[in-house]
């Protein structure tokens, strides 16, 4: 792990963006297709409003979430609906999306399907991540009824649904998230950092970020 400190938010989101741009275009000078998973919530919404902006061959991007709330783009809840407001807009908006909800009742549903069309875009080359004060990433939450697979199973995507969560979700396993070529994790505030430094000490399954911090880029302002 390695921590990169800022004295503010505004800057930090700033610099991240254009790290993860230059990663974007050093790994379209090699590959056909770069594939970018980043976060939902409110935290990289900053970084998305820099990064929509970017002169980057965002037609050979294919960016995808980390998880997704199982709900309708509709919903104000879901994650594919900020993409579509703050990252897949002006230049970006030539990117190619690869979801992880699909219509259906249950995330099981089209499990297979989802995880079939995120194959190909396997390792992941740039990766950003977010974290809760419960420590949880991705949605990879303690406590929650799929854990052990998430944390340790061979699937990519595993449905989950946890204590407090109002719906289910669907995420990228450990497993994927640890494969990526490139990582990120973006925090904020005090008691983030607190979260992070005690995760350090715990095992992935009372601390599931815990499971990706080595070999992991974290960036944190405490305002």
């Amino acid at each position: 792990m390695k921590m990169f400190e800022y004295p503010d938010a505004e800057m930090m989101m700033m610099d991240l963006a254009d790290k993860l741009a230059s990663e974007l275009k050093n790994c379209l000078l090699v590959h056909e297709h770069a594939s970018f998973a980043v976060p939902g919530g409110t935290t990289p919404g900053p970084i998305f409003d820099q990064l929509c902006a970017v002169d980057l061959d965002w037609a050979r991007v294919h960016v995808m979430l980390t998880d997704e709330r199982w709900v309708p783009e509709t919903s104000e809840r879901s994650n594919t609906r900020l993409l579509r407001e703050r990252l897949l807009i002006e230049r970006a908006a030539e990117a190619v999306y690869v979801p992880l909800y699909a219509d259906a009742e249950t995330p099981e549903e089209k499990l297979d399907d989802l995880a079939a069309a995120l194959t190909p875009e396997l390792p992941i080359s740039v990766m950003l991540l977010g974290m809760g004060t419960d420590m949880h990433t991705a949605s990879i939450f303690p406590g929650a009824d799929q854990l052990d697979r998430a944390l340790h199973g061979d699937d990519r995507l595993v449905a989950m649904r946890a204590p407090g969560a109002p719906e289910p979700r669907i995420t990228l396993s450990a497993k994927v998230l640890q494969q990526a070529m490139s990582r990120h994790l973006v925090i904020v505030g005090a008691e983030k950092r607190a979260a992070l430094e005690k995760a350090r000490n715990l095992p992935p399954e009372e601390a599931p970020v815990a499971a990706i911090l080595n070999g992991t880029n974290v960036h944190w302002a405490e305002r």
